[in-house]
């Protein structure tokens, strides 16, 4: 494999990409293998790798892309996921969803929200705690 895919791979896990790694490498590499290799040397192994933002704001610009598309909902929740593993909290990245509809209209925003609506409401298990112990 090239260094550029190699560089992509070590972003996807530091994402904790598993589904873009799947999808890339599975779904598409059966039909495309090549065109699943440059999905991940050029986002990741490329443009993800450069030094200009940390891996936190491109989550930002990623989710915020993908939202305004209005159809891209496996990529959004694979980058949705993504980002709270680099730092963002749900509350950060329903702001961004929302924000969107100033500039790609409520429906984009609306839909991204309703298509990511089980990423943003499950509990992980420290959060469960603290409710059911009545602090959150």
């Amino acid at each position: 494999m090239s260094e550029r895919y190699m560089r992509g791979i070590e972003i996807a896990e530091q994402l904790a990409a598993e589904k873009l790694e799947e999808f890339t490498t599975s779904r598409v590499a059966e039909l495309a293998p090549d065109f699943a290799r440059m999905a991940i040397e050029f986002p990741l192994g490329d443009l993800y790798a450069r030094n200009g933002l940390d891996l936190r704001s491109r989550e930002i610009a990623a989710i915020s892309s993908l939202a305004t598309l209005g159809n891209a909902d496996p990529q959004l929740r694979i980058h949705i996921q993504a980002a709270t593993q680099v730092g963002l909290t749900k509350a950060e990245i329903i702001e961004i969803l929302m924000q969107t509809a100033i500039y790609a209209g409520f429906p984009s925003a609306l839909n991204a929200l309703a298509s990511c609506h089980d990423l943003l409401t499950e509990e992980r298990p420290c959060q469960a705690a603290r409710r059911v112990a009545g602090q959150g």
